[in-house]
């Protein structure tokens, strides 16, 4: 007990002296490290009071603790001198380094995504298009064929704005505006923030950029479909990247299909990023169903089309290789920094 204590003293009064000597914040963090790091003796110390015998814990695990807010107290008080003293210009400098770069801006890798996604399918004939934010029930549900004993209608899935106004789900209101004010053919991209009611974690978000795709005309068949997405996704993600449709449901398109890429990062070998399958879903997608032309006004019998929809933010984390989606809603200017200059 006596050695744990003394070993407590000679580290306050090491580690007091050596924060009051730091010259600057980087030496300053060098010593928060040394004294205070996840390897530090004094961490070690306190990870170690288990080991002591039971009516030493206590003492022992108190006067660690009081060293420990010691020594953060001064750490904190030093970082504000510090801060101070460069604010006033008294602090030490080289007038021999260079000036330091100021940063003129970079567009959010998302706004790099949607913008490539809409040059390439500008190649196949489809133009932007835009829509509110807050919408009917009506256009965001029922006109897309999904009935209000559908799951995603409930309060545990959408922002409801009143009876009848929801902040939209997904974009595809604006395919059903688009096609009631504009007869075939069409082909209309549609990019936007949406909301649903997920979890913020490493792969969802409560607000997330979206963007949508439909083409109708006469004659457009499932063939053109599987066409339009693989010319998409070779010139996005490369000519060796392979596609793959799986069946799936959605309540506007009939047949649906899932769409994968091969993994870009392991090549289809399989890693932590594709969950070992070497497979990366990017899209849902499919036929419209008549339904949804009925709806729109549209001859069911007569025009055919396709639609798909995908999350910008997970094709940007593809693409720039980022881990977790909240990076994309950092305010620290050094992320975008990263990307392509403005």
């Amino acid at each position: 007990m006596e050695d744990f204590l003394s070993t407590l003293r000679e580290l306050e009064e090491t580690g007091s002296a050596a924060i009051r000597g730091a010259g600057d914040p980087a030496e300053l963090e060098q010593v928060r490290v040394e004294y205070l790091g996840r390897k530090a003796r004094l961490t070690l110390l306190l990870r170690s009071v288990g080991e002591l015998p039971p009516e030493r814990r206590r003492p022992a695990g108190a006067e660690a603790n009081r060293v420990k807010k010691r020594l953060l107290e001064l750490l904190e008080a030093r970082a504000a001198e510090l801060a101070a003293a460069v604010a006033e210009g008294r602090a030490e400098s080289d007038a021999t380094l260079p000036g330091r770069e100021r940063w003129r801006g970079a567009r959010h890798p998302c706004t790099l995504v949607t913008d490539e996604i809409c040059e390439i399918f500008k190649e196949l004939g489809f133009v932007r298009a835009r829509g509110p934010e807050a919408e009917s029930v009506w256009y965001n549900f029922i006109a897309l064929n999904t009935p209000l004993d559908h799951p995603a209608v409930d309060e545990q899935d959408t922002f409801y704005l009143g009876s009848d106004v929801v902040l939209r789900t997904h974009t595809s209101p604006v395919q059903a505006r688009v096609m009631e004010k504009w007869p075939p053919p069409v082909r209309i991209l549609v990019p936007g923030v949406v909301y649903r009611r997920d979890p913020f974690d490493a792969s969802h978000a409560p607000a997330f950029e979206q963007i949508e795709g439909l083409a109708v005309d006469e004659g457009i068949s499932f063939v053109d479909f599987k066409a339009s997405i693989n010319y998409f996704v070779r010139r996005f993600f490369g000519e060796d990247v392979v596609t793959r449709f799986r069946p799936s449901f959605f309540p506007f398109t009939e047949p649906s299909a899932e769409v994968d890429v091969s993994c870009t990062i392991c090549h289809g070998k399989g890693c932590s990023a594709c969950k070992g399958t070497g497979w990366i879903e990017i899209m849902g997608a499919g036929m419209v169903d008549p339904a949804v032309f009925d709806n729109v006004g549209y001859d069911s019998e007569r025009y055919t089309g396709f639609a798909f929809g995908m999350g910008v933010g997970r094709i940007a984390m593809q693409r720039y290789r980022i881990p977790d989606i909240r990076l994309l809603y950092e305010s620290d200017v050094r992320f975008l920094a990263q990307f392509e200059r403005a």
